[in-house]
């Protein structure tokens, strides 16, 4: 082995300057041709080359899925699809869409039958690849590509124009790039189920339009490359696609099925950069008969199949969640008697079906909002059941309106330019509880988007809702609105900028939601009308349940390419200065840094407590309490859960089911949620400590502790007559215990019987004694005593 070395120093030597002139390359090319037309080759790039030395001779751009270059492959080892490499090699390419400005018509090409990838299929005017090591630099740098200059690709484009169908005289001005597709298809049409080829590429959308181009660009084709070209209308390439006899390339049907016939039908607009998207990479997998290969390639971007019922929008799905065993589950026993409460002995009751709620609105549309709540958010659902009737369905209208605007906020896909998803999100107020008929078809997934499709019927109900809820909800919707708009455009690949705009995001989309509440509970006379001014206590009532989804939710947020953790604090810790650094935490150094970013966030979002505890304290109706209090104390459970968790970084972290259960029946007075609270804390700081003894120097350590110690000291009151209560619990549970143990020994009669009675006796006086705590709460029925035969 010791021979090869000498070789393979000289070998790295040679590689990195090769790289270094590269880089040199590429920064002067591009300073010097950001406007010059492109120039062709004194010796033509392809003279006499057939298409199988082009494959082997070309070198594209190797790119991450972030389209940052990350190395190079010849054109035919990145078009391998194998067990090796199943969906081939990520790389750069262009497809250029040429339009005859004067007949509005679009000129195809039909590939010619001896490419060796996807030969004789009908596409669009002519698709290819930027090279490596072009006399015009035809690479891009990625602050240059959000900015929309990509020079370097249009350079590509001209020289493939000239190449395949001997189209001159476009300069690099006349395109206009558009947007970035990233998709992948193995070539299973041409050559069979296992095809070795394929295309796995971050295309390159680039127009152009030419006055007359029909007769001013005279098409020379290559027949190496081309076997057919026709210009079309609209409404001839329509017709086309519906004869089955032709081939179309999958990338172009899907740019026709996704953007196409939008950006057709407003060609000027589109020409004007009405739909032009720089940030966005929209992932698309290919029509199912492209699924397969070599490497038997599937699904890159959707994890669930066709008509999953259970399939959300985004990233949802496609990372581990992390459970804990049945067995795990089983042995914490008092959880599983709170599930068995909750399922069998004392579920939530459902209010819906009071007299006051079906005789105020519309039967057949409240059926269709409550259905389709228990869909997109089933233990949320069964919070806003419990709620009195006076205040429930207001509630439920609200979360429904704003889970709608979120859909959309949500969907990454749908819409052709962040300007068009900008105006209905400003719009949707005005349109979705102004226009009794509106509805959006397209958008989100399953249950979010058949909300959307049926979302009249919603409506409906809204209209019946009394004046003031009315006007809280279109008010916060609004506001919610306006909040998402302003960060649609903001590239949240690598998370907010800071924690003030981390604060800022968190306002908008949960923070006005504590206030709306606040406003409804105020409005329904369930509340003092003082609650609806407390604007800070509402909130931080909002960003305390934010911040936990957004902590816990790293990794699906990450692969969705849209994440909130502040650059601000992760960078402290990231090595690379990269987000994703996090994502992989194999060796001790990530480790250790992964947890101390993790911690300092965990710390941020309990800096919140207090005011959440004081918020809670405000409340006087004992319903709407445990419908705040429930979110809460499922919160702090999951911040102790994540709390130096790798589990974080590597899936979604959940709280056992058998614990949610048990937390939602300590909701019933503010004495039991202080000592959840005060219990979890107490967990937090016990696990900081621990590692601290370990010798982990956690940079966040004395802020975590101060805080935990506040949390501590608020609830410690309650804590202690838990405690009281607990103790009368232990002696009540244990004397019935003694007594059957007693029996059993020294009895004469039924010993067995009276031993096993008094022992079950024990264990139900245990679960389901009277062990609540007094409380000043009072029921709904109590505040508003004519609510009492409602």
């Amino acid at each position: 082995m010791n021979h090869w070395q000498p070789r393979c120093g000289w070998f790295y030597l040679l590689y990195y300057y090769s790289i270094l002139l590269l880089i040199l390359h590429v920064d002067t090319t591009m300073a010097s041709s950001s406007s010059a037309a492109a120039a062709p080759s004194s010796t033509p790039w392809a003279s006499g080359l057939s298409q199988t030395d082009l494959m082997l001779k070309d070198s594209v751009l190797v790119v991450d899925n972030n389209d940052n270059i990350i190395g190079s492959a010849s054109k035919q080892n990145s078009h391998v699809f194998s067990n090796q490499q199943p969906h081939g090699v990520l790389h750069r390419a262009f497809s250029v869409f040429l339009f005859d400005k004067s007949t509005n018509k679009l000129l195809l090409q039909q590939r010619a039958s001896h490419k060796i990838t996807f030969p004789n299929v009908w596409t669009n005017t002519c698709c290819s690849h930027p090279l490596h090591g072009m006399e015009q630099s035809e690479v891009d740098l990625p602050k240059s590509v959000i900015k929309g200059q990509v020079n370097g690709v249009k350079h590509a484009a001209i020289r493939k124009l000239q190449h395949e169908l001997g189209i001159r005289g476009l300069s690099v001005s006349d395109f206009h790039f558009v947007t970035r597709l990233h998709y992948w298809a193995a070539d299973t049409v041409t050559h069979g189920p296992n095809s070795p080829w394929g295309e796995h590429e971050i295309d390159y959308v680039l127009f152009v339009c030419v006055d007359n181009a029909k007769n001013v660009m005279p098409l020379h084709p290559n027949d190496d490359e081309v076997s057919n070209c026709k210009w079309v209308s609209m409404d001839e390439l329509k017709h086309m696609f519906q004869d089955k006899k032709l081939l179309f390339s999958p990338w172009f049907r899907l740019i026709c099925e996704k953007w196409l016939w939008n950006w057709w039908s407003n060609l000027d607009a589109t020409m004007a950069g009405r739909y032009d998207d720089y940030q966005t990479i929209c992932e698309f997998d290919p029509p199912a008969e492209h699924f397969g290969g070599a490497g038997n390639a599937q699904a890159l971007f959707t994890k669930t199949s066709k008509g999953d019922v259970n399939k959300k929008q985004g990233a949802y799905g496609k990372v581990t969640t992390h459970k804990e065993s049945t067995l795990v589950q089983l042995v914490h026993v008092d959880e599983v008697f709170a599930a068995l409460t909750i399922l069998y002995l004392k579920p939530l009751a459902s209010n819906l079906d009071k007299a006051y709620i079906q005789t105020k609105f519309p039967k057949e549309e409240l059926a269709f909002c409550n259905d389709i709540l228990v869909k997109v958010s089933r233990s949320f659902a069964a919070v806003i059941q419990q709620l009195p009737p006076t205040l429930l369905v207001d509630i439920l209208i609200f979360y429904l309106v704003l889970r709608a605007l979120d859909t959309i906020e949500d969907d990454t896909k749908a819409f052709e330019s962040h300007a068009i998803k900008i105006k209905h999100l400003r719009d949707f107020t005005k349109n979705a509880l102004g226009d009794e008929t509106w509805r959006m078809d397209g958008v989100g997934e399953n249950d979010e988007r058949r909300l959307l499709q049926e979302f009249p019927k919603a409506h409906a109900v809204f209209a019946c809702l009394q004046p003031a809820s009315q006007q809280v909800i279109r008010d916060i919707t609004q506001r919610m609105a306006q909040g998402m708009a302003e960060f649609v455009g903001k590239d949240l690949g690598q998370g907010t900028k800071d924690v003030t705009e981390y604060n800022r995001y968190c306002h908008f989309v949960a923070g006005l939601v504590g206030e709306g509440l606040s406003r409804l509970f105020a409005a329904s006379g369930l509340e003092q009308p003082s609650l609806a001014g407390e604007l800070k206590l509402s909130d931080q009532m909002g960003l305390f349940l934010q911040k936990t989804n957004i902590i816990r939710d790293y990794l699906e947020d990450y692969v969705d390419k849209r994440a909130f953790w502040p650059q601000s604090i992760w960078k402290k810790y990231s090595a690379t200065g990269e987000l994703g650094y996090f994502a992989d935490p194999t060796t001790p150094e990530v480790q250790a840094k992964a947890l101390e970013c993790l911690n300092e966030l965990v710390t941020d979002a309990l800096e919140l407590v207090p005011d959440c505890l004081a918020y809670m304290d405000k409340l006087e109706c004992a319903e709407v309490f445990r419908f705040c209090a429930i979110p809460q104390v499922m919160a702090i459970a999951t911040l102790a859960k994540c709390y130096s968790n790798l589990d974080v970084f590597t899936g979604v972290v959940k709280i056992r089911k058998g614990l949610s259960c048990k937390l939602l029946l300590r909701t019933n007075n503010i004495a039991e949620v202080h000592n959840t609270f005060y219990s979890f804390a107490q967990a937090i700081i016990n696990k900081a400590k621990t590692a601290r003894s370990n010798g982990v120097i956690d940079p966040t350590f004395e802020r975590t502790k101060q805080i935990c110690e506040k949390i501590s000291l608020l609830t410690d009151a309650g804590a202690i007559v838990q405690r009281r209560m607990q103790t009368k619990r232990v002696i009540a549970c244990g004397a019935l215990l003694g007594l059957g143990i007693y029996y059993g020994e020294y009895g004469t009669e039924y010993k067995s019987l009276v031993k096993a009675g008094l022992a079950v006796s024990s264990g139900l006086l245990w679960y389901y004694g009277p062990w609540t705590v007094a409380s000043s709460l009072k029921d709904a029925s109590v505040l508003q005593p004519e609510a009492k035969a409602l």
